[in-house]
């Protein structure tokens, strides 16, 4: 039995079906009520929550391995440390009392000691991965670039800003490289670890074949979608202030911490392990475009 949290998420429902079609077994933990399209595939649920140790003991009873994918974009620093930090360092606890083989974790591109202290989102992420190494337990850590999908993450949002701004906004010079992967390829991953004998106690970086600047990227967005718009590049004080104020609303466009992270440098992954660990085909940059338009 595969114990996955976060299944209701973004990558959670991709990564569930990938690990149904190897016909693996598979729980999810998920809020009370939530979840009946992961039933439909075949899972078991149980009710739970990432604060509530109780409940992932409950969960991970009798699983052999765990995929933990929970984790927030906005909050205050006390939310990372009680969702993500606390969350995760009483998963792996629950965890490794349940007898678990593998605990596979999604961390992200940039997470490093240097760096953990740039935003809480880092320092969340480092904090986990260091939960996890030092567990005892066999375990794969997973790094992604932005990740791109039709229904969610932040692929919609720039579609929308392209195709309905009469100029399209890109913070600062836009001249900062990523290196986006498609959701369902980063599902894949997910699927094949929880028992790839090469992957043991190793740290992948997940990106996708192309790696472009933003404005590359908003030009590629613009041909595909076959429209012509003005591009303005918006300067990192001026995004700053925006963020100050979007940050009050319930799901904000942008944030301070996000723009700090954009501007730490290339989000740029070496995927030469992972792909010679796995050996899976990644789909394209403009064919994730074609996509998701």
């Amino acid at each position: 039995m595969i114990l996955v949290t976060g299944g209701t998420g973004f990558i959670g429902p991709k990564a569930v079906a990938a690990l149904r079609e190897r016909e693996l077994p598979v729980r999810c933990l998920v809020r009370t009520g939530s979840g009946r399209e992961l039933e439909a595939l075949g899972c078991e649920l149980v009710a739970g929550d990432m604060t509530d140790a109780a409940s992932l003991r409950r969960a991970v009873d009798g699983c052999d391995a765990v995929v933990h994918l929970v984790a927030i974009i906005v909050g205050q620093p006390r939310d990372f440390e009680r969702i993500m930090s606390q969350g995760t360092r009483d998963l792996v606890a629950a965890a490794k009392g349940a007898g678990v083989r593998r605990f596979v974790l999604m961390s992200a591109l940039g997470t490093s000691e240097e760096t953990k202290d740039l935003v809480p989102y880092f320092g969340a992420k480092w904090e986990m991965e260091q939960a996890v190494k030092g567990s005892g337990i066999d375990h794969v850590i997973f790094r992604p670039s932005f990740v791109f999908g039709r229904d969610g993450g932040v692929l919609p949002t720039f579609l929308r800003l392209a195709r309905y701004s009469p100029a399209t906004p890109i913070a600062g010079a836009g001249d900062q490289r990523i290196q986006p992967i498609w959701v369902d390829d980063v599902a894949q991953f997910f699927a094949r670890s929880v028992d790839h004998p090469g992957a043991s106690n190793r740290t992948f970086e997940l990106g996708g074949p192309d790696v472009v600047t933003w404005n590359e990227l908003y030009d590629r967005i613009k041909r595909v979608l076959r429209i012509r718009r003005p591009t303005v590049h918006v300067p990192m004080g001026v995004m700053r202030l925006q963020a100050s104020v979007l940050e009050r609303l319930p799901n904000p466009l942008v944030t301070r911490d996000q723009l700090k992270m954009l501007g730490a440098g290339d989000n740029v992954a070496d995927t030469r392990p992972a792909l010679e660990t796995f050996e899976l085909p990644l789909v394209t940059l403009d064919e994730q475009l074609r996509r998701a338009a």
